[in-house]
């Protein structure tokens, strides 16, 4: 392969490799501002993000001091307290709203959600546990589980049954899926929707065969059978 074809002169011979310099200088200098702003764009991103991340940091510790007294007072059922606050903490749906973008933030959606729950206040309750985001096993199929509870309290099945299969299909395994698979065929039965209902009855019993919920789905789906064929 010659020189003039394979682009790399510069590497062989040193008065090309100045030429190539001197090429960079020019443009350099005919478009210093350019390279200049680019060049402190890049810095300012760097510090910006790390910036950012030190701040959300401080104030997750913030968000995680405040809130510790309302998850407290949540489960023991101090349900005002928790969520508004007592005067000395500023309760959950506080820490939600100021520190949203914190992990601790995220947090005090869920347990918003919880204590709404709990309130019988429904549709702020899923609107906060919609707002509730995670990638673990437990809370986040939890998460989607009360949003179903809070539609069955509402009866919108058809919402309901949504949620409790997004919960079933969230990290399946054999400690709370089949839970969330008998709300869903129940509320599928409400919704007289019984194939469906037969069918999560179905999946309880044949993927955890060893589950306290495959009892209660063996006899509910024989109760259900039997009504259906006399219908």
């Amino acid at each position: 392969m010659s020189k003039k074809n394979s682009g790399l002169d510069f590497l062989e011979d040193p008065d090309a490799l100045e030429g190539k310099l001197e090429d960079v200088g020019d443009f350099f200098q005919q478009n210093r501002n350019i390279v200049l702003g680019v060049l402190g764009g890049i810095v300012l991103l760097v510090f910006g993000y790390v910036g950012y991340r030190y701040y959300v940091s401080s104030q997750d510790e913030t968000a995680q001091v405040e809130m510790f007294p309302s998850v407290y007072q949540l489960e023991a059922d101090s349900l005002k307290k928790a969520l508004n606050g007592d005067g000395k903490s500023p309760g959950l749906l506080a820490v939600a709203d100021n520190y949203s973008g914190t992990p601790a933030g995220n947090l005090a959606e869920f347990e918003s959600g919880l204590g709404l729950l709990k309130q019988g206040k429904y549709d702020e309750a899923i609107e906060h546990l919609k707002s509730f985001s995670s990638s673990d096993l437990l809370v986040q199929a939890r998460a989607y589980a009360l949003i179903g509870d809070a539609y069955v309290e509402k009866k919108s099945y058809d919402e309901a049954a949504d949620y409790y299969q997004k919960a079933a299909d969230y990290k399946p395994n054999k400690f709370f899926t089949p839970g969330y698979l008998l709300k869903l065929a129940i509320t599928h039965e409400q919704a007289k929707q019984n194939d469906k209902a037969i069918q999560a009855y179905n999946d309880i019993i044949e993927k955890y065969p060893q589950s306290a919920e495959a009892v209660s789905a063996k006899k509910y789906k024989s109760v259900l059978e039997a009504t259906v064929g006399e219908s």
